[in-house]
């Protein structure tokens, strides 16, 4: 006999976010970033000095429905897979989401690496009927970040 019990998971708000009317549109990098600094740059966990990468989850409208911490890295890597990205945003019934991540050197520019979990998760997001509308990359400690829709990465 078998000591096999299944989990049940679900989805619950721990705290809500009070988001000015302004930032609760995420159509663009801008928006995305705003967020970002309002947010997760705030958050206990985030951790300046390690790759963090975190998913908006949006509805129709592109309105956030909320976000996940996905992996927290080292000073110029981290591991993430399609299957973390998209867990949550299935579960909380996202319509599109955005990715977002960290660059602690401050220099936003995508690597190698960005580009190919991007078109990963462009692939798989298709699969799944979940748009992925941008891949943010943001520098610590300067103003600057690069989106991977932007710089054409989305158009291959």
């Amino acid at each position: 006999m078998s000591d096999f019990n299944p989990k049940e998971f679900k989805v619950t708000a721990l705290r809500e976010c009070p988001v000015p009317e302004a930032m609760q549109i995420c159509e663009t990098p801008d928006h995305a970033v705003a967020y970002w600094r309002m947010h997760i740059a705030t958050h206990p966990y985030f951790n300046p000095e390690c790759e963090c990468l975190v998913v908006l989850f949006l509805n129709t409208r592109k309105r956030v429905k909320g976000h996940q911490l996905v992996t927290i890295g080292t000073m110029d890597t981290m591991l993430v897979h399609s299957r973390e990205i998209f867990r949550a945003a299935i579960v909380s019934s996202a319509s599109c989401i955005a990715v977002m991540h960290n660059h602690p050197s401050g220099e936003p520019s995508p690597s190698e690496a960005d580009i190919k979990v991007t078109l990963d998760l462009i692939r798989a997001g298709q699969l799944l009927k979940i748009e992925l509308i941008d891949h943010v990359i943001i520098g610590c400690g300067t103003p600057g970040f690069s989106s991977l829709r932007a710089l054409g990465y989305f158009y291959q």
